[in-house]
């Protein structure tokens, strides 16, 4: 006894693969994935079409087709033989990438990975569960594995590194390895660690709005005005009170900038100068010099200041006002 189904080929259904939907349904633009899906339809009836028939078909331009095509090709999704395009078997690329064979363990190690995995799993779990409704992508998985065997990081941080990306509606792998590389360059391991790290990035913020306030910048400061504050707080450790003097000083001179206000700190840097007290002492001690020299030589030539800058009383000669205001 046999049984047939009687449907019309014209209305049969074309596999689509859900790791297509996980994997590069966000990231392709429309048009591209109007593209695959049209020949995914080819390939189920081994049509054949020209680049300008499918152009036509699809009411798309021939350059969105050709990009279309090279956008798929370099990812892996499509590939050319001859005259021939091959889809790719986006399933077996996952199991590819997720298989990681392994003949033989110790049984010391096998109690380890089994103690670790136990763990593992369960962060994996909530991972899924709390950021991918339950459906996170085959390749997720694989990345996850990178982050601890490349950071070491503890399981809450991996959360609350996924956690980061989501609330900043970047949960992608680019982002989350940028985060990643920037949290293991800050020596972050543990969640204590990162709490600490946030403790000091919070504090970092709040003093470039400070600074920005004093400064009268309504705008967001610049990444490279970001970098000198940075440097500032972080490299050389100065608080608020040491950085508001150069500020301050600044009051007389038309829109200063970051650079030179930042040769004025790194002026007080090189010096070793670290404390409020120090800077003020050793800018009245500038001051004093200055005023000495000056009157000293009044009606000499004019160059003789300029000739003092330069013979190391003062490392920076472009400073010259700012110890004398």
């Amino acid at each position: 006894m046999n049984f047939e189904q009687n449907i019309s080929s014209l209305f049969s259904d074309i596999d689509l693969p859900e790791v297509f939907i996980t994997e590069h349904l966000s990231t392709a633009k429309g048009d591209y994935v109007k593209i695959y899906l049209y020949c995914l339809f080819l390939c189920k009836h081994n049509g054949e079409i020209s680049l300008n028939d499918l152009s036509k078909k699809l009411n798309l331009p021939l350059s969105t087709i050709e990009e279309g095509i090279k956008y798929w090709t370099k990812e892996s999704v499509l590939s050319k033989k001859d005259n021939t395009y091959l889809l790719a078997d986006l399933k077996q690329q996952e199991i590819s990438k997720m298989y990681k064979p392994k003949l033989t363990t110790s049984l010391e190690d096998a109690i380890k990975n089994t103690e670790k995995n136990v763990t593992r799993t369960q962060t994996i779990n909530a991972i899924n569960g709390m950021f991918f409704q339950g459906v996170m992508s085959p390749t997720w998985y694989t990345d996850i594995d990178l982050v601890f065997s490349k950071y070491n990081f503890d399981d809450d941080v991996v959360i609350a590194l996924f956690q980061y990306c989501s609330d900043r509606n970047a949960l992608n792998r680019n982002y989350l390895m940028a985060v990643a590389d920037g949290w293991a360059k800050s020596e972050i391991r543990t969640i204590h660690q990162l709490d600490e790290y946030y403790s000091r990035y919070e504090k970092l913020i709040q003093m470039k709005r400070t600074i920005s306030k004093k400064l009268g910048i309504s705008r967001k400061l610049t990444q490279y005005e970001e970098a000198y504050v940075d440097k500032w707080v972080m490299d050389f450790g100065y608080p608020l009170n040491v950085i508001e003097i150069a500020l301050k000083k600044t009051t007389s001179k038309a829109n200063p900038s970051f650079d030179y206000i930042d040769k004025i700190i790194s002026d007080w840097h090189e010096r070793n100068l670290k404390t409020e007290t120090e800077v003020n002492t050793f800018i009245e001690t500038e001051k004093k010099k200055r005023k000495e020299f000056k009157a000293q030589t009044t009606g000499t030539l004019p160059n003789t200041l300029q000739k003092f800058n330069d013979s190391g009383n003062s490392q920076y000669s472009d400073l010259s006002k700012f110890y004398m205001n």
